[in-house]
């Protein structure tokens, strides 16, 4: 069998979304001057419809299909964990570079929902892919995800003008393990990273006083198919799956165009480096809107 990598692809190749043609077909997918607001504000705003119900049976089926290790494009994976919790009890699936492999997860980059508010919240600046992230909890025993900033990993890119979408298949609520927020952290500044799945509250050891005070999470339950974008220093986490149902979701995370490389090794695992200074693009980075 002949394994295609999608990544070859920057246009929508499935009949799952249509990309509007004219400027008031994409006046339905604008956020408010509110929701643009809250984002300033607080450094996130929820609540964004960005799937409809045949959409996400059409993820689900994929998601399933993409977490078996014998997948027969498995290797286009950059990261793949089966299990990336380090409680031996608990488990968290988590993988990067799906968007390679399946039409669906393809297409979600260009699904103008997505596209749409992406480039709002970049202030207007046209988007470009970094990489995307799949999340399986399952019932009763999912894992955590510890508290932390996502720029905190990835200061090989700069300028920090970076944006992250989370988007549940599943209704999240915060007995399966939804997502918190610490509203208004994306003021802190850049903090130590701490190691993602590990110790839920290792980031409480990197701030100061004040920002011990500030630390009042709150959380996002959301149906699924609705979005939440974040700031790159918004402090966030999960908490375990104690429900008996699953609690899946993928996240696309892009810069503004114009972001360039702060490293001269590889950016993603198996993708050919981009030399210090250069700017992200080709093939690994493609241009989603603008």
């Amino acid at each position: 069998m002949q394994i295609k990598d999608l990544a070859e692809r920057h246009s929508l190749i499935s009949e799952l979304f249509k990309f509007p043609k004219t400027a008031d077909e994409w006046e339905a997918y604008k956020l408010s001057e509110a929701q643009l607001t809250h984002y300033e504000e607080y450094g996130y705003v929820s609540g964004i419809k960005l799937l409809d119900e045949g959409q996400i049976l059409h993820l689900q089926k994929e998601l399933d299909e993409l977490m078996d290790p014998k997948h027969p494009a498995h290797s286009l994976f950059y990261e793949f964990h089966s299990n990336e919790s380090k409680d031996q009890d608990s488990v968290l699936f988590h993988s990067l570079g799906h968007w390679r492999i399946t039409e669906g997860f393809h297409d979600v980059l260009w699904n103008p929902a997505f596209v749409m508010a992406a480039y709002q919240l970049l202030g207007n600046r046209a988007v470009r892919f970094w990489h995307d992230q799949l999340f399986y909890k399952p019932a009763k025993h999912g894992g955590v995800v510890a508290w932390h900033q996502d720029y905190s990993y990835w200061t090989r890119t700069v300028a920090m003008q970076h944006l992250t979408c989370w988007t549940g298949l599943d209704d999240a609520t915060e007995e399966n393990g939804c997502l918190y927020y610490v509203p208004k952290s994306h003021n802190w500044g850049l903090l130590d990273a701490p190691e993602l799945a590990g110790n839920m509250e290792g980031l409480l050891d990197y701030l100061t006083e004040d920002q011990r005070r500030e630390f009042n999470p709150v959380p996002i339950p959301m149906k699924k198919g609705y979005a939440t974008f974040h700031h790159p220093l918004m402090v966030h986490g999960s908490y375990e799956n104690k429900s008996n149902r699953p609690r899946r979701a993928f996240v696309l995370n892009v810069f503004a165009d114009g972001t360039v490389s702060n490293t001269n090794d590889e950016l993603l695992k198996g993708v050919p480096p981009i030399s210090k200074g250069q700017k992200m693009e080709g093939k690994f980075f493609p241009l989603l809107f603008g």
